[in-house]
């Protein structure tokens, strides 16, 4: 049985923007995850339903990802988390815990620079906006011309694309790989994601500055959960997060790449649960 198959897709219009989400869970505070960069809700399937045994959670397609309406829109991690904003503002949820990953890292970290009182707890995943190095994947696209041949979807480069998010990359299958090629095939989804990396990196590496130089101001306490072996944005990324945040947990995966929710969803389940559930 399908992961997928108790959970009902789910739109709501925020402003003109037609988004998908899903919400599991009942009781327990709200959890807010935020996917990263080229990806989708279904990229929670190992996480959401244990998180839902305790706590309320909403999952979504960010504006421009997955079976969510794609504007034409400078994709900066300000435009994203004002839409976060807007989207819990829809769905009436006052305040949550934000858990993001990647470039939903990124967006987790404005939104609480943005609109603190709206947060109450962070959890990033081999977060975005956190230092200068990333990967040449993630730079490569942001040339011009060269990122539209390159941002041209097809499996053979969707499989090197996921195999380098990950340490083992037998856990990369063609089920996996055809996933991702139906979402990056969906109208506007290439504009989008070009978007994204432009806005957020260029060839020498990542926009850091406005995140990195304010974090000492961040008072939700926070847990950093990074891959000792991620090849898309360096673990000495967490270190130096942790060091700066004033409020902050650091919790180091190892035989783990860029994907810890996905390699290791008993570990990262555990590690979120616990902190969410700690007073202190």
């Amino acid at each position: 049985m399908s992961f997928t198959q108790h959970l009902q897709d789910q739109y709501i219009k925020v402003g003109s923007v037609n988004t998908r989400y899903w919400q599991l869970g009942e009781e327990g505070s709200e959890i807010v995850l935020l996917h990263g960069g080229g990806g989708y809700i279904e990229l929670w399937k190992y996480n959401i339903f244990e998180l839902a045994k305790h706590h309320r959670v909403y999952a979504f397609d960010m504006v421009g990802a997955g079976r969510t309406d794609k504007p034409d829109a400078k994709y900066t991690f300000d435009f994203m988390a004002k839409f976060t904003h807007s989207l819990m503002e829809a769905l009436n949820i006052p305040h949550a815990n934000l858990i993001g990953a990647s470039a939903g890292g990124g967006v987790a970290l404005t939104f609480a620079l943005k609109f603190p009182n709206r947060v109450d707890k962070l959890v990033i995943v081999g977060s975005a906006g956190l230092g200068k190095e990333v990967s040449w994947l993630l730079r490569l696209p942001t040339i011009p011309l060269l990122g539209e041949l390159l941002g041209s979807p097809s499996r053979s480069g969707l499989a090197m694309l996921c195999k380098q998010a990950v340490y083992d990359p037998k856990l990369i299958t063609n089920e996996v790989v055809e996933e991702f090629y139906q979402m990056a095939t969906i109208k506007r989804a290439k504009e989008a994601m070009l978007s994204v990396g432009r806005e957020n990196f260029n060839v020498w590496g990542q926009f850091y500055q406005p995140i990195v130089e304010k974090l000492n101001t961040i008072t939700a306490p926070t847990l950093i959960i990074w891959g000792r072996q991620d090849k898309m944005v360096p673990v000495s990324h967490a270190y130096n997060a942790a060091k700066n945040l004033t409020r902050a947990r650091l919790e180091i995966i190892e035989s783990c790449g860029h994907w810890s929710p996905i390699e290791h969803p008993q570990k990262f389940n555990q590690l979120v649960l616990d902190f969410l559930a700690d007073v202190a």
